[in-house]
């Protein structure tokens, strides 16, 4: 039994990558209303999905928010953290998501939902680029994929800006993630090539390398009408990254569950969306099966991470001092 200073303790070290969560139900939900959408059927899963990530979403807000008032000093040092730092965006980029999910259900919550997530990223982003910038005590060590959960959250922009109509912001939102893809990509294949292997807890990161080619296309196709050049290089730059990691899969099958396992879920749904977004632009039979079968796959690792995390959560692996 739970006793109360447990659950105290508990709470102080609750940590701000749950929200990963969040990325990971929405990139599930968003990628089953692209399949329905191209397979012309209606599952009836759309508005459960929606409100099962609301949901979630909610209560992790909920929760961090009493962490926020209760252990200040908590949330400080995740925020000062060289690794936890970049997990802060998630909350923009959830709000950014849902926004998407909800823009075939309710599209004047979509607004609502959009301006919040890309003003909040907006202070995020600035927030940690300029931890980055005048930083005193990082390390090439924790240089890790998590660095790029910022420049993901701003390639999300235009997904739901430009149906709504936001064409220059979503430009400007565009612009920032393919800059900071660019760099921050060079620094990390720097860092996995020439320095220490990333530590075991970190591993899963390496999928978010998928996610910023993969959601740059999808962003892309809503920004150009047309199937061009860069649009393709995004693509199958974020379908070589996939395919990389997949020769990998002995390795990822033998670590630990950790919480960072999350981070396999929105990358595989990014380039599960942009496949069948690729086969809408080219008429490819090709990418519809391939989007289809990373969308299936996606869900059995979805359902497997659920149940791996109420367990984590039930036997006291998680938030806890030190994770």
């Amino acid at each position: 039994m739970t006793t109360p200073t447990q659950l105290d303790s508990r709470l102080e070290n609750f940590p701000i990558s749950f929200f990963a969560m969040v990325m990971g139900m929405s990139g599930l939900t968003i990628g089953w209303e692209k399949a329905q959408h191209i397979l012309g059927v209606d599952l009836g899963i759309t508005p459960w999905l929606v409100g099962v990530t609301s949901l979630l979403f909610l209560t992790l807000v909920m929760l961090y928010g009493t962490k926020l008032v209760l252990y200040r000093q908590a949330v400080l040092s995740e925020l000062r953290h060289p690794v936890k730092l970049n997990f802060f965006p998630t909350i923009s980029i959830s709000l950014l998501l849902l926004s998407i999910a909800f823009l075939p259900l309710a599209p004047e919550l979509t607004r609502w939902l959009w301006l919040a997530g890309a003003t909040l990223h907006l202070a995020f982003m600035l927030y940690v680029v300029n931890v980055w910038m005048h930083h005193d005590h990082f390390k090439v060590q924790h240089m890790n994929p998590a660095w790029f959960i910022p420049a993901v959250g701003n390639v999300l922009v235009p997904v739901a800006g430009v149906p709504l109509g936001y064409i220059d912001i979503s430009w400007f939102f565009f612009s920032i993630g393919m800059l900071f893809w660019v760099m921050l990509m060079t620094i990390i294949l720097y860092r996995v090539l020439f320095h220490d292997p990333i530590d075991e807890r970190l591993m899963p990161t390496l999928f978010i390398l998928i996610a910023p080619p993969a959601v740059g296309f999808i962003a892309y196709s809503r920004l150009v009408p047309e199937l061009d050049a860069f649009g393709r290089i995004l693509y199958y730059a974020g379908l070589f990254l996939t395919l990389l990691l997949f020769t990998q899969a002995a390795r990822f099958l033998k670590l630990r569950f950790f919480l960072s396992w999350w981070a396999y879920s929105f990358p595989l749904a990014a380039i599960s969306i942009a496949s069948l977004v690729m086969f809408e632009r080219s008429g490819n039979d090709l990418y519809r099966y391939l989007g289809l079968g990373l969308l299936t796959l996606l869900t059995g690792i979805i359902l497997i991470l659920l149940t791996r995390t109420a367990n984590a959560v039930r036997q006291g692996g998680i938030c806890v001092p030190g994770h």
